[in-house]
């Protein structure tokens, strides 16, 4: 039997009267990989940050390479040789490369930094892994990969043999997030072992030795995988059930333009160029999908599309009507709805009761005010009526936003927007952060929208997700509109253009 680098058992693992690890039971096998996945709210992020001494458990006991230790803190995991390389990185992007990776380790010449030592050792190991980086260059120039590179370096360089990496490709273009495989498969042919928490069941497939599954704080089970596990199989042990991979997407003939957005050019919140003359349009029952690593100019053009930040120059116009320089209540009254990145700062007022929540754009409106007066019988049996129709796990129309799980506040969203029967919607990252199943029930309200004849703008950096319910496809980068492919393109075009490079025959119209 392959030796064991981790096992947990029985942790246990309580915030607040809430069980976020239940009795879970986790192992990891010396060189290899486990993909480790679950729902949000399934654990897996508390099951690992235990490991990594960021959190310990109320019970339960762990084992490092047959040894029981007790990782009471994250520099007892590295002196165990456990390193986790976080989602959001945690560099410091002014400083080097090199800066970053000696921050908080003891230098040989002291009371002198060894910094020329540090940068040959960094090179050596970059070469080792393939994970090519400047160590002379600093973090605010690198690109998304190349700082991921940098953390995985860190880590590397403090010596992990086991490596925790959380959702390691949310951020990285598809020829980025191959290279990744590529370095983790030579990393586990060196003897590392890899636990991998991911939500994209095709890369825990492509990667990975055996899989982990949690649900609802609790170990639901722990498989090889081998050529017959299917997305299917880790689906049901996920949610309990068969989750829709593809959608029944209608392929009738767009209709007549309604959104046109000339020439748009605007400025970012710290006064740089974020959109550079950008031109697209928007069909009746289309889905058009902005695929792009985030930061691209994806956040300013949501916000110009929908009346909440101004244009240097450029026109916005909807079924002939030009709205360039409107506020947002006129793009709304004009029929643009709005699914917003951010649900907490933007999309729902989070004290406030989901009844107030659902006519927050139109509490004005003869449905719900009479001489400047609510009517509460209308808006409560609105709130009932939308809970029930959206499937809205809510105790009462009373109950605050913020009392709502994730999924169940992007319900409300969807509720407000899709009941103001909108021409255009604007969806930005419109399944981020949500589970399998709210993942699921998103995406077929808004193909729903579609064979209505309502437009989709869709902005996502969930690739699988564009290509699943676009018609057409536009790639941003750097605030310029780099091609529009059509369906049927292949990852590779795609992948190209979201890093910059130009593809021959592409257009931009």
């Amino acid at each position: 039997m392959q030796e064991l680098a981790v096992e947990m058992r029985n942790i246990t693992k309580v915030f607040k009267g809430v069980v976020a690890n239940d009795g879970v039971d986790f192992h990891l096998k010396k060189a290899s990989i486990n993909g480790l996945l679950g729902e949000n709210g399934a654990g897996k992020t508390t099951l690992m940050n235990i490991l990594f001494g960021l959190y310990q458990p109320e019970s339960g006991a762990i084992s490092v390479n047959g040894s029981h230790v007790v990782i009471d803190s994250p520099s007892k995991a590295m002196n165990l040789g456990v390193g986790m390389v976080h989602q959001h990185f945690m560099l410091v992007r002014p400083m080097t490369v090199t800066e970053n990776i000696m921050l908080g380790l003891p230098s040989k010449r002291r009371p002198f930094l060894d910094t020329a030592k540090v940068e040959q050792e960094l090179i050596e190991l970059s070469q080792r892994y393939n994970l090519k980086v400047d160590p002379k260059a600093r973090v605010w120039q690198l690109s998304v990969g190349e700082q991921q590179r940098v953390e995985i370096l860190s880590t590397l360089y403090r010596g992990a043999k086991i490596l925790i990496l959380d959702e390691p490709t949310a951020v990285l273009t598809p020829q980025e997030a191959n290279h990744l495989f590529e370095v983790l498969r030579i990393m586990r042919n060196d003897g590392k072992s890899i636990i991998l928490i991911s939500h994209k069941l095709e890369e825990v497939l492509a990667i990975a030795n055996e899989v982990t599954v949690l649900r609802d704080g609790r170990l639901v089970g722990q498989a090889q995988v081998t050529s017959e596990t299917t997305k299917r199989d880790l689906t049901n042990m996920m949610v309990g059930r068969d989750v829709l991979f593809k959608f029944d997407k209608q392929d009738s003939a767009l209709g007549k333009i309604k959104l046109v957005a000339e020439g748009l050019s605007v400025k970012n919140d710290k006064g740089l160029m974020a959109l550079k003359q950008i031109n697209i349009s928007l069909r009746e029952g289309e889905v058009l999908g902005i695929a792009g690593v985030d930061g691209n100019g994806q956040k300013e053009l949501c916000e110009v599309l929908t009346g909440l930040r101004p244009l240097l120059s450029g026109k916005v116009s909807l079924n002939g009507k030009d709205l360039t320089g409107s506020n947002p209540k006129t793009f709304i009254k004009t029929g643009i709805a709005h699914i917003p990145e951010d649900r907490h700062k933007t999309g729902l007022a989070m004290k406030f009761s989901l009844s107030k929540n659902f006519i927050l754009k139109e509490f004005d409106s003869p449905r719900f005010s009479r001489r400047g007066f609510l009517n509460f019988k209308s808006i409560r049996e609105n709130a009932e009526r939308l809970i029930a129709e959206y499937r809205i796990k809510a105790k009462e129309h009373g109950i605050k936003a913020k009392d709502l799980s994730g999924g169940n506040q992007q319900k409300v969203i969807l509720a407000r927007e899709l009941s103001s029967k909108p021409e255009v919607i604007i969806a930005n990252q419109p399944t981020r952060g949500l589970d399998i199943g709210a993942t699921e029930y998103v995406r077929q309200k808004l193909l729903e929208e579609k064979g209505k004849g309502v437009g989709v703008l869709l902005i996502s950096a969930d690739l699988e997700e564009i290509r699943q319910l676009s018609d057409r496809i536009a790639i941003i980068y750097e605030g310029r509109i780099m091609g529009i492919l059509d369906k049927t393109a292949s990852i590779e075009q795609i992948g190209l253009l979201m890093a910059g490079v130009e593809v021959e025959g592409v257009g931009v119209c």
